[in-house]
């Protein structure tokens, strides 16, 4: 060990306070305050989650979309308890932070300084819960069930992606003269389709093992696959502030290369796996081993110029490949429960939507493109089914209606689009309205699409 590392050691690990980046230069936060700023912002994190997901539950919409909103009430836009440095806010703006200052003797400097670190150790926690949301929704997925959907799948949700995105990219920047990288982040959002929300309502009709369901259901799929490859391609491009030919062909070739290569050789370390699984005695060997194996994969993505999520998602579609995918969907899910949750909360907490405030002149154009990119939203997905030719018999609408719901996914761009700097607060603003409306409208308009009588999820499978 070195002078410069050995100093710096003794420095960290026998220093009373130890030093935490901040933004106020020459102060230091004291770790202990940070723990319990961090500690107050879980609590909150928590609190407007479990009542966001309650109370939408209730009345029959996805939990996730009350966690949003949940993070939207306690943020900036309502009563400013967590709120982010990043957005330009200091320690006063947030009543969190204020009531710091209240029970403790910290000065309004390393109050300042505890403000900035704890908003870092936040965003971290956040970033980690997209990595293991996506994890799991690879683990969820069929690679099996995709391939046996078939082409009519394929169409929808090619169609699905291509439609809204270019509609949607090519309105915001000769529209509305949005710069082309924020346009194309937009557009982006576009493409998803939360596959949850539709599954949950094609369900309850009974209508989960048809024709129209099984299309909607491998597409959707379909359609996470092809937009988390989007969403690594875009925001990689995000880090150069430019958009080359020659670098989005190689972050599509790269991301395809990466997510086929990650899939095939997972398929034949597999049976290793499950080997070193079976033969280790330890707690929490299936989840800590496989957590590695995700944590391995976003690594490379990530260091190959792509997007983390892109490696969890892989790591999730190659153990479901697996016969410990059952039992490793059990022990993520409280894993998950207590990450997912702060990702969430922290979109809606980012969210100011004060910009769509129509009685402020200067915000009026932000509040048209968010109508707009709701119609882009709405159209680029109702579309889909009326690709499908020669099946006269097939409820083409239904298809397209179900195709609209941009739920959870949605939400990964938008905080995603967030953290990169990529979107301005109008934008990221209307992208949040966007996905909360398309959640919103989808269940109740897919009911009434479907005009036959509902078959029950019990007669369904009696039959």
């Amino acid at each position: 060990m070195d002078i410069l590392t050995s100093s710096w050691f003794a420095t960290y690990f026998y220093s009373p306070v130890p030093l935490l980046a901040t933004a106020t230069e020459g102060e230091t936060a004291d770790s202990s305050l940070v723990l319990a700023s961090v500690l107050l912002s879980l609590v909150v994190i928590y609190f407007a989650s479990k009542l966001g997901g309650e109370i939408c539950f209730r009345i029959n919409l996805p939990p996730v979309l009350g966690e949003l909103v949940g993070g939207v009430a306690v943020g900036v836009s309502a009563l400013g308890l967590l709120v982010f440095p990043e957005g330009g806010f200091s320690a006063n703006d947030s009543l969190l932070m204020q009531f710091l200052q209240l029970t403790t003797e910290v000065t309004p400097e390393g109050l300042e300084a505890v403000f900035s670190s704890q908003g870092e150790v936040v965003s971290v926690l956040s970033e980690l819960g997209v990595i293991i949301l996506l994890f799991e929704i690879g683990l969820e997925s069929d690679l099996k069930e995709l391939i046996r959907v078939g082409p009519q799948a394929a169409i929808v949700a090619v169609v699905g992606v291509v439609t809204p995105f270019a509609l949607g990219t090519l309105g915001l920047v000769y529209g509305f003269n949005v710069p082309i990288v924020p346009a194309v982040f937009a557009g982006a959002a576009l493409t998803a389709t939360s596959i949850g929300i539709t599954a949950k309502v094609l369900a309850e009709l009974g209508r989960l093992s048809s024709s129209e369901g099984q299309i909607i259901i491998g597409a959707a799929v379909l359609d996470d696959i092809l937009g988390i490859i989007v969403l690594a391609v875009v925001a990689s491009l995000v880090k150069t502030g430019e958009i080359q030919v020659f670098n989005i062909l190689y972050l599509i070739v790269s991301a395809a290369i990466f997510l086929i290569g990650a899939i095939l050789l997972g398929r034949l370390l597999s049976p290793l796996y499950v080997k070193l699984v079976d033969e280790m005695k330890t707690r929490g060997q299936l989840l800590l081993v496989s957590i590695c194996f995700a944590f391995v994969l976003s690594y490379i993505a990530q260091i190959i110029q792509l997007e983390g999520i892109l490696g969890s998602f892989a790591a999730g579609l190659v153990l479901a490949e697996t016969t410990k995918r059952h039992e490793l969907e059990e022990l993520i899910a409280p894993i998950s429960d207590i990450f997912v949750p702060i990702f969430f909360v922290c979109v809606g907490a980012k969210t100011d939507l004060s910009v769509l405030n129509p009685t402020v002149p200067s915000n009026r154009e932000g509040l048209v493109l968010a109508l707009f990119l709701i119609v882009v939203a709405i159209i680029g997905k109702v579309v889909t089914g009326f690709t499908i030719l020669g099946k006269p018999d097939l409820n083409k609408l239904a298809i397209g209606v179900g195709m609209i719901p941009r739920g959870e996914v949605g939400l990964v761009f938008a905080g995603v689009g967030s953290a990169s700097g990529a979107l301005s607060q109008s934008t990221e603003a209307a992208i949040i309205m966007m996905v909360i409306l398309t959640t919103f409208l989808a269940p109740p308009w897919l009911r009434m699409v479907f005009k036959e009588p509902a078959v029950s999820p019990q007669e369904q499978e009696s039959s």
